[in-house]
């Protein structure tokens, strides 16, 4: 299930919002990472299975001050139809088992590279 998660940082200039959407975009579970507001300080994250907490500690740590706004759960802007679609499956060739066993030669042929040289005048002539 995809969360979207917006969380106010502290980013006075662009260098610091580079490094902000570098943290967050690097976070387990991350689809996609944006930057709101006036002033250009939330960061919205969506994703799947983020760790809310850990992401805004990550923050705390590269840049200065880091807190959590919002956490909701995405609803899918498709809805999804409820068709009765069946499905069917045709394996083709129809499930065959075959079974091989290797039988030894009991007399095997000479070699064709040991011919005598009346063999190779009779081929030619």
């Amino acid at each position: 299930m995809q969360q979207k998660i917006v969380l106010k940082v502290s980013m006075h200039c662009s260098k610091c919002r580079t490094k902000a959407l570098k943290v967050a975009a690097v976070a387990y579970g991350v689809t996609s990472v944006a930057l709101e507001g006036a002033e250009k300080d939330k960061l919205v994250i969506i994703g799947d299975g983020v760790d809310a907490a850990c992401l805004t500690e990550a923050l705390r740590k590269k840049l200065c001050h880091a807190s959590i706004e919002i956490v909701e759960q995405v609803k899918d802007s498709k809805p999804e139809k409820k068709e009765d679609k069946k499905e069917l499956c045709i394996c083709w060739p129809p499930h065959q088992v075959e079974y091989y066993r290797v039988v030894p030669d009991p007399a095997p042929a000479p070699c064709t590279i040991m011919v005598t040289r009346k063999e190779k005048e009779k081929q030619f002539v």
